[in-house]
């Protein structure tokens, strides 16, 4: 393996895993380790979080069912086995590689169903911007609603606030985007003719093609109940954890939502499985609602944990399931 191989794997893998490692093991360094542990072994009703990994399950099986319905609609044709397992097996890439699952996914969609991945790429624009939009839509109703949440969230928190805006301060944030779409304006007019802009174009065409699917859709009614269908089937797969503790069994629906927000927005962060920003944005979350802190950080190893289990199952029953259910194409 050369330096240049080497130092790839090392910011696609190990640079992620090891800040996300680091984050836990500053969360967890000052707290009661031995009583997360005695909440672990005694204080979880097990039996209840793996009756939420199934709408985990659903959720993912029902997304793989809309990008279908995307793809169908640029006049492609695609097996729905293949969409589905696609996805799940997504899941599992993004635990070693983050957001190289969504490559991944287009990838062997192009494979097996021998579509343009640069149109597949189209529509997974728009699967992406979707759950961008549904996570900004929950984040406006909480904090419209809410807001006394987020005042406590950043008063616990200052580092993030004081961090999110020296990002908006620095001149050079302006500087460099102003100087990336100067370059592209410059590569696009005066170098039309280079056979590699040509062939971004031809690119950057068939990714739009993908992209307006959303609005050749014949059955759009259809892709906004299966969006709600994805959303409320990750609700569910978080919130009905609540009831696995004695702590957060009587928070409600509303603290449920809030922290469920949070943590998809820790989820965010291109980290393998969200792991150590997830725990911080739940741990804070539960923490403002008044739960121990020892309590918060037990109930965030324990879901975490089993959660990233499934997921990684489930996805790899998917990636060995792609090859056999294509044989025929082999």
């Amino acid at each position: 393996m050369d330096f240049k191989s080497i130092l790839r794997t090392f910011l696609k893998i190990v640079l992620p895993l090891a800040l996300g490692c680091l984050l836990l093991w500053y969360l967890y360094s000052e707290m009661d380790i031995s009583e997360i542990w005695r909440i672990i072994k005694e204080g979880v009703r097990y039996d209840i979080i793996l009756v939420s990994l199934l709408f985990g399950l659903f959720a993912n099986i029902v997304r793989g069912l809309r990008w279908g319905l995307l793809i169908r609609s640029i006049g492609e044709r695609v097996k729905t086995s293949n969409v589905v397992y696609a996805v799940l097996g997504n899941y599992a890439v993004n635990l070693v590689l983050p957001r190289v699952g969504e490559v991944w996914r287009c990838g062997v969609v192009t494979k097996y169903d021998k579509i343009a991945f640069t149109k597949l790429l189209g529509t997974l624009v728009i699967d992406r911007v979707s759950d961008t939009i549904m996570v900004g839509l929950i984040t406006l109703m909480i904090f419209i609603f809410n807001i006394g949440f987020f005042t406590n969230f950043f008063a616990n928190n200052p580092a993030l606030l004081e961090g999110f805006q020296s990002m908006f301060h620095s001149i050079w944030i302006y500087v460099g985007v102003i100087i990336f779409i100067v370059g592209i304006w410059i590569v696009f007019t005066y170098m039309s003719n280079f056979t590699l802009v040509q062939k971004v174009k031809g690119m950057l065409k068939n990714i739009w093609a993908g992209m307006k699917s959303v609005w050749l859709l014949e059955h759009k009614t259809r892709f906004l109940i299966e969006t709600l269908l994805i959303w409320g089937g990750y609700f569910c797969y978080f919130y009905i954890t609540f009831y696995a503790f004695d702590f957060t069994k009587d928070l409600g629906v509303v603290v449920g939502l809030i922290a469920f927000t949070m943590s998809s927005i820790g989820v965010a962060v291109p980290v393998q499985g969200g792991i150590g920003p997830w725990h911080f944005m739940v741990i804070a979350t539960l923490v403002c609602f008044g739960v121990n802190e020892n309590d918060a950080a037990a109930f965030a190893l324990v879901v975490h944990t089993v959660q990233t289990i499934w997921t990684g199952l489930c996805g790899l029953f998917a990636i060995v399931a792609l090859p056999v259910n294509n044989k025929e194409n082999s």
